[in-house]
């Protein structure tokens, strides 16, 4: 018996609650995460769990035996990192999961970048506009905007994440200028489905400003929100690293420069400082330098 993926295979079911969750995690046949927990089983010499089909509970000796079978897993991780040597390139897999805009805007570019450095590297990315399980999903590493993260995941800041409120020119010729934040509240604002529905925040002089807002169109991604802007159909609050470029060119304008919108940080979040695979550092260390506080879109 392969004693390591045993206790493997012990710690996903109890971590997945269930046999067949951690089967499709470690990519296994349920048949065969059930002999790796028998087999676990006489090796220790006791019954580890009570398994019905409703639910999985430890018994006394699971619950002695899971903590034991944690540090083993960490001591195995360590000595693999110790005896890897420092040149050796990554290799290997990582699913990232990410916003659509953020993902299409600024990290596909960089994975491309990363696996022509790394040719050994294979990356699915998951574009998507909600917040995924990571452990559920298979998910390696995800890229999130926000200040309020899970406290189970461990973060990576990245950098900051700001916000432009802007329009077209011809929006802006037909339905006049805003002066000032609270002159939102009487324009067709595009809202995000998910951030700032009804509401968009700012730093006005020092203090913070909650204005309300409301419009004809709403989308789950910033994409869609600024394709209607640029099209005249109201005004948006968009992350400059998407809408930096229509900025540059004129096809958007920012309405109100003197007034910040809330920042955000952008984060690369995953389960565990344990066992953390060579490739999935790589992409943390590449990402965190490629991405620093001066990121190149914003256009102050």
């Amino acid at each position: 018996m392969d004693r390591l993926t045993a206790m493997r295979v012990f710690v996903n079911v109890v971590d997945l609650g269930s046999q067949s969750a951690a089967a499709e995690y470690l990519q296994l046949s349920r048949p065969v995460v059930s002999r790796y927990l028998a087999e676990l089983e006489t090796w220790v010499g006791a019954r580890l769990m009570q398994r019905t089909t409703r639910k999985l509970s430890l018994t006394a000796a699971g619950q002695e035996t899971l903590p034991r079978c944690r540090q083993m897993l960490e001591l195995a991780g360590d000595l693999q990192s110790a005896v890897r040597q420092p040149d050796e390139a990554p290799r290997g897999e990582l699913r990232i999961s990410v916003s659509t805009s953020f993902g299409y805007a600024q990290l596909a570019d960089a994975v491309a970048d990363y696996v022509q450095r790394y040719p050994g590297v294979k990356v699915e990315l998951q574009m998507l506009d909600r917040t995924v399980n990571l452990i559920e999903e298979r998910i390696d590493l995800a890229i999130r905007t926000s200040n309020d993260l899970d406290p189970n995941l461990i973060a990576r800041r990245l950098t900051v994440c700001r916000s432009v409120v802007c329009a077209s020119p011809a929006y802006l010729s037909a339905h006049g200028v805003p002066q000032q934040v609270e002159d939102l509240a009487a324009h067709n604002c595009l809202t995000h489905a998910y951030f700032g529905h009804g509401v968009w925040h700012f730093e006005v002089n020092g203090e913070s400003v909650a204005v309300p807002v409301q419009g004809n169109i709403s989308a789950n991604e910033a994409l869609t929100l600024q394709r209607a802007a640029q099209a005249g159909a109201g005004i948006a609050m968009l992350p400059t690293y998407q809408a930096a470029s229509a900025l540059r060119s004129g096809e958007l304008v920012n309405v109100l420069p003197q007034a910040r919108p809330r920042e955000l940080n952008l984060h690369a979040v995953y389960t565990s400082r344990k066992h953390m695979p060579a490739t999935l550092r790589s992409m943390l260390d590449f990402l965190a330098q490629r991405f620093g506080d001066d990121s190149e879109w914003d256009c102050d």
